[in-house]
């Protein structure tokens, strides 16, 4: 790929809150949480379901504020706190500086999965664009889809791909901005374990080579040991179970 690398990244949360109403009080879903990420390396978010895994990614990817704390996205452009923001720039950032990789792809039934791509370059834009920004829109898909091993299927749709290779343009799409920081929930639950196996290597390897930094929930223990940090959730207090490789 020919596109540069993102250098000078890093995610760091610091004392981060969050509470649901629940009756007459308040249920806790983010307790206190801090961890800190830099470019090209991933932490392993693992526990239980209902522990708060999926309520930190929300609110790294800016789709829920919390009640307290600091989350600060840095960027060789500047640095922003992510738990601030307002609706409108948060909706700007996941367009420009945060990928999102859900669990489920919720790929476009209609779209190729070239066009997948393509569509991610004109959300929040004008739709009348120009030739030359056509054409650069369409090499960076390309590239991606080479990059997860896909240009060979650019033409094909949802329904003709299989699971894995759904996933890996879920990945692809969420490429496709350049982000700065890269969020992923639950890459592997719907796929048998050898699908699932290289989707953590296409992982590995995307985010080396890209440079952003990762958050990555997963209940699969397996591959805990390839992450440059594992943190378990509880109850919505996260604790660092395995550290950051030097």
């Amino acid at each position: 790929m020919t596109t540069a690398i993102r250098t000078g990244t890093a995610l760091t949360v610091e004392n981060v809150t969050l509470t649901y109403p629940d009756g007459a009080g308040r249920l806790t879903a983010l307790d206190q949480v801090s961890l800190h990420v830099t470019g090209g390396t991933i932490a392993a978010i693992t526990g239980p379901s209902g522990s708060g895994k999926s309520s930190l990614l929300a609110v790294a990817a800016t789709l829920i504020r919390p009640d307290s704390g600091q989350i600060t996205l840095e960027t060789p452009t500047g640095t922003t706190d992510l738990a601030t923001v307002g609706r409108r720039e948060a909706a700007e950032l996941r367009r420009s500086a945060i990928g999102i990789v859900f669990q489920q792809p919720n790929l476009i039934p209609a779209l190729t999965a070239l066009e997948q791509l393509e569509v991610m370059s004109h959300l929040g834009q004008h739709l009348r664009t120009s030739a030359h920004q056509r054409r650069e829109t369409r090499t960076r898909a390309m590239e991606l889809l080479d990059a997860v091993g896909l240009a060979d299927q650019k033409s094909k749709r949802p329904a003709q791909l299989s699971g894995g290779q759904r996933q890996r343009i879920n990945i692809a799409r969420a490429l496709m901005n350049n982000p700065a920081l890269l969020v992923i929930d639950e890459p592997t639950s719907a796929l048998d374990t050898e699908r699932g196996s290289a989707i953590i290597d296409l992982i590995l390897t995307i985010v080396q080579n890209h440079g952003a930094a990762t958050l990555l929930v997963t209940h699969d223990s397996t591959h805990l040991h390839r992450m440059d940090a594992v943190y378990t959730m509880t109850d919505g207090h996260l604790t660092q179970t395995a550290p950051a490789t030097p």
